[in-house]
């Protein structure tokens, strides 16, 4: 189990002292708990016997303990195609049937991950008209953010696809306000700026903020009301996003099949207005 999940799990049993620790270490996570045990102490004004207490808590052996767990979430965050290589892999019967048994165990693996609740909650966000969706992705990643933008502005308006170029995101958070909605799917090797525009975005609007991430959690996620982690290790050289997708390709379905004759009549007119040769759909 991920640290963050053994803060959250706990977040209901803690002392006042303890709450202040699992705030600071989520506030600012993984990397507040990297600090030594005297300067966390410091800065949450608590003592390092409370910060040990807290730690066993947590079912570690000490802090040393603790924070290689913190270490080795770091590392796997940040692990590229070449280490996830596997040399000699075995492989179930045939290549193609063993490598789509192993995406559709992930898919499996990504609904139980997602509670029912969680999922009704944001298609409702993404599905309320009232409020403007603001989505972007990571350097790989956005193309999932693209995928759903491209098919929820055919099911509702007020759909905004931010370009990568982060001199142009002034000009959204300048528009967001605290009813809309910032969507950021965001994988491992997380782009640091994302969590920015998180950070931003909140302080500058309020909005209410969704992320598309892993288990060991994009720091965009540290900014975020609603967080989906989606199971992506295949045992392949390419982390597999094939539970992300069928996720997103469930939330998208549900929005658009809640009021279905309001869809099926913006769609016959976002149809009628269609290019013939695809003309380029530039986000406004």
């Amino acid at each position: 189990m991920q640290v963050r999940q053994r803060l959250e799990n706990l977040s209901s049993e803690l002392t006042a002292t303890e709450r202040k620790l699992c705030t600071a270490l989520l506030l600012d996570y993984p990397y507040a708990g990297l600090d030594t045990i005297q300067d966390l102490a410091k800065k949450t004004n608590t003592s390092p016997p409370s910060i040990s207490r807290f730690v066993a808590k947590l079912g570690f052996q000490g802090y040393q303990d603790f924070q290689r767990h913190l270490i080795d979430e770091i590392r796997q965050s940040n692990r590229s195609p070449l280490d996830l290589h596997v040399g000699d892999r075995p492989i179930q019967g045939e290549f193609l049937e063993d490598f789509v048994a192993r995406a559709v165990n992930l898919i499996s693996a990504s609904t139980s991950a997602t509670t029912s609740a969680q999922f009704e909650r944001v298609c409702a966000l993404l599905g309320d008209e009232k409020r403007n969706i603001y989505l972007i992705g990571g350097r790989i990643s956005d193309a999932i953010a693209l995928y759903v933008s491209r098919h929820l502005r055919q099911v509702r308006s007020g759909v905004f696809h931010l370009p990568a170029d982060p001199e142009i995101w002034p000009e959204y958070l300048l528009r967001m306000r605290s009813k809309d909605v910032l969507f950021v799917v965001d994988f491992r090797r997380y782009q640091r700026r994302l969590s920015e525009l998180a950070r931003l975005a909140r302080e500058q609007s309020g909005l209410q903020i969704v992320v598309l991430t892993d288990k060991w959690m994009s720091p965009a996620a540290n900014h975020a009301n609603e967080v989906f982690a989606t199971p992506i290790e295949s045992g392949t050289v390419w982390d597999s996003y094939a539970g992300a997708m069928v996720l997103m390709e469930a939330m998208l379905t549900r929005i658009a099949e809640t009021n279905w004759d309001k869809t099926r009549k913006r769609i016959e007119a976002w149809d009628s207005l269609r290019f013939d040769h695809g003309a380029r759909d530039d986000d406004q």
